[in-house]
């Protein structure tokens, strides 16, 4: 760790009153045995944890990087933070499978299975195919496994003008929008410009932080890094041009993640970023706020069930998607309270793992069924398609509906 997040986490951990309520709010440590609990793990174990010794607790490795631990705190202790950084040493000490450093590489495997979609999907959905890769690869046969879409949001944003309005935008749109949910992509451009902003889009790779919640932090710091070389200059020369994502674990990343877990404070372009970065609901949300955001909405006669994914909350701006929709005529939506989906990015893949990111969901995926609600909208594509594939039931970002409001 660097000096200043040492100082950071090592600091934080003396605020830590045992009050247990990071154990009661924790959804891994109360469905299973192997994760002794984020207190055990991060506060109490960090005090036991010297630099070039082993480490002295493994069942950290079951942490699922959710984040929850940290939001509940009362005394602002940086317990999933602790977690992180003795998974990244766990990590190191140990080594990394295979496997880790195969899915937690988007776009590696983006490209790879575009241009070969209909093979790439069929392997996918052959249960034959899945059955030899959890027994080779370690990756579960009923985890969740998204299509590929067959086509890059990217060669459609090279071929799309946006009009020049002298309001400027950058979209940030992440691997999810870019391999398997391009027309995420489209709407979340057709909202920005109905609403008055020319949008921008860079060249650009992943965030780094399916490599940074599998510990490999090396490799995520050079990932995050070079997004971030090339977000900055849209945003450098202009305090008015801001950069907006609709991956709200990709933008948490950018906002925060990335500085506090990997140490990367003092690095000025990703500060410049970091800065810079709206999530879409928080930038719609503002928008409405000062009276900005166009609110010609149709009438939307359906009912939905909406999950706040343990990232977006992290981001500390509220539920903006549920303000937004309550916007939306003849709309009516149910917020689910379950805590988490359990999926965590990449964790609930892992065949080790799956039993657990299941019963962590549980909750949730029974809320949704007794909600009577035939779609689910949800802030992450992970968790989307977690919740999809677990209740059989679609579910979309919350920028489908505000997209189908506006009648674009």
């Amino acid at each position: 760790m660097t000096g200043v997040l040492e100082e950071l986490l090592r600091g934080s951990l003396d605020h830590c009153v045992k009050c247990t309520i990071c154990e009661t709010a924790c959804p891994v440590s109360n469905v299973t045995p192997l994760f002794a609990g984020p207190k055990y793990t991060g506060p109490q174990a960090e005090r036991y944890r010297v630099a070039d010794e082993p480490s002295v607790e493994s069942s950290v490795d079951y942490c699922s990087g959710c984040g929850i631990c940290s939001q509940v705190c009362p005394q602002g202790v940086k317990i999933a933070e602790i977690n992180a950084q003795a998974r990244n040493k766990l990590k190191r000490q140990k080594g990394v499978p295979l496997r880790d450093r195969i899915i937690t590489r988007p776009t590696w495997l983006g490209r790879l299975g575009t241009p070969t979609a209909k093979i790439a999907n069929w392997t996918l959905g052959n249960r034959a195919v899945r059955i030899l890769g959890e027994k080779v690869l370690k990756v579960h046969r009923d985890a969740p496994a998204p299509a590929f879409a067959g086509r890059r949001f990217s060669r459609w944003a090279r071929k799309h003008t946006s009009p020049a309005t002298g309001r400027k935008v950058v979209y940030f749109h992440g691997c999810g929008t870019e391999y398997y949910e391009p027309d995420e992509g489209e709407k979340v451009v057709a909202i920005l410009e109905h609403n008055g902003f020319e949008v921008q889009v860079p060249k650009q790779d992943c965030c780094g932080l399916p490599l940074q919640s599998s510990g490999l932090f090396d490799d995520a710091r050079k990932v995050v890094l070079r997004l971030a070389r090339n977000l900055a200059p849209y945003v450098r020369d202009d305090e008015d041009t801001i950069i907006v994502g609709n991956a709200t674990s990709c933008t948490l990343m950018l906002k925060r993640e990335a500085r506090e877990i990997l140490g990367l404070e003092a690095d000025p372009d990703l500060k410049l970023v970091s800065e810079r970065t709206y999530d879409i609901c928080e930038l719609l949300l503002e928008l409405h706020d000062r009276g900005e955001l166009r609110t010609d909405f149709h009438d939307v006669s359906d009912t939905i069930a909406y999950h706040a994914p343990c990232q977006q909350q992290g981001h500390w701006v509220g539920k903006p998607a549920l303000e937004l929709l309550a916007l939306v005529p003849g709309l009516q939506v149910a917020e689910m309270n379950a805590r988490c989906c359990g999926i965590a990015g990449t964790y609930g893949l892992k065949a080790e793992k799956y039993d657990v990111a299941m019963a962590v969901g549980a909750d949730l995926f029974e809320q949704v069924r007794a909600s009577g609600a035939a779609t689910v909208a949800c802030d992450s594509e992970t968790c989307r398609w977690q919740i999809a594939a677990a209740t059989e039931r679609p579910a979309v970002h919350p920028i489908d509906l505000l997209h189908r409001a506006y009648g674009l």
